[in-house]
């Protein structure tokens, strides 16, 4: 008997089948791991002293901002930091 694919409440028929691929390196489910690492991302973010700010733009000073940083090396965030401090020490 297959297990028809929008059954909802019948437990995996196949779960103790051994399937090819790699195996698991983390006992945690994806989910949980992805919220662990959002936490100790936030952790060394805030003992660096950085702060998240965000912000919407249109598409075209998306791109070109994406363009700059690329042409000059360095990270999209470092450029939007570079151009604030700019514009702040004109002051």
């Amino acid at each position: 008997m297959a297990k028809e694919s929008s059954d909802l409440v019948t437990p995996d028929l196949f779960q103790s089948e051994r399937r090819p691929g790699r195996p698991r390196t983390n006992p945690l489910p994806r989910e949980v791991q992805v919220r662990v690492n959002k936490r100790r991302q936030l952790q060394r973010d805030r003992k660096a002293g950085l702060r998240r700010v965000e912000l919407k733009l249109d598409e075209t000073m998306y791109d070109t901002l994406n363009r700059q940083a690329e042409e000059q090396g360095i990270s999209r965030s470092a450029l939007i930091e570079q151009i604030l401090q700019h514009a702040l020490a004109g002051k």
